[in-house]
């Protein structure tokens, strides 16, 4: 299981109701800009919507699906977010009026977490988080192309070697015949062109936990 713990500059969780409106201020605790949320709603059926930072503006993707980032007119609020609040549109998944919904905001913290982006090379390069030990959790996702959200972790194994992945939006069993990241020191090296991390000239998001 993976389990986050609220804390200042890291991680939060908020229990919101949705109003309808295009500009639905939701307060949080992170004490910063939050730098990558998760929303959902809770009484009812409804897609996990995420907002990234380095998503252009109103770019979105689903946590729930594989799909290429977004770009909608109601998904987020007009008002840019803040370390205080986020701001939802009217789109009635995560902010249709009366609705329970949650959402989990995340945060660069320097040498805990990092939520950033990179450039696929079609080969192999390393992604600097700011550690001084490794990553310990990564999740990747292309923005560009129909991509798995891919998992890895220490538990499993980040080794010189294969590497267990697991698919954030499916119910596959891991895969464990793939060999697609390395340990290094300040996050993790990227050591494949496969699409799902590394496709030559795509874009990806990530977010790593020391």
């Amino acid at each position: 299981a993976y389990m986050w713990k609220r804390a200042k500059g890291y991680m939060d969780v908020v229990a919101y109701t949705g109003d309808g409106g295009t500009n639905h201020s939701i307060n949080h605790s992170l004490a910063v800009t939050p730098e990558m949320v998760w929303f959902k709603k809770r009484n009812g059926t409804g897609n996990w919507l995420v907002y990234h930072k380095d998503l252009q503006s109103q770019a979105y993707l689903w946590l729930h699906d594989n799909n290429a980032a977004g770009s909608p007119t109601d998904y987020f609020g007009t008002s840019s977010f803040d370390s205080t609040s986020v701001y939802l549109g009217s789109y009635s998944a995560v902010n249709g009026s009366g609705i329970s919904a949650i959402a989990y905001l995340f945060a660069t913290l320097d040498g805990i977490s990092k939520v950033g982006s990179y450039t696929g090379n079609g080969s192999s390069q390393i992604i600097d988080c700011g550690f001084t030990s490794g990553a310990r959790f990564v999740l990747i996702k292309s923005t560009t192309e129909a991509r798995s959200w891919c998992v890895f972790d220490t538990a499993r194994g980040i080794v010189a070697g294969n590497d267990p992945v697991l698919y954030l939006h499916a119910t596959n069993a891991e895969v464990t015949s793939i060999d697609w990241i390395d340990p290094h020191s300040t996050g993790f090296e990227i050591v494949t062109s496969q699409g799902n991390i590394n496709g030559n000239g795509q874009s990806y998001i990530f977010y790593a936990i020391a």
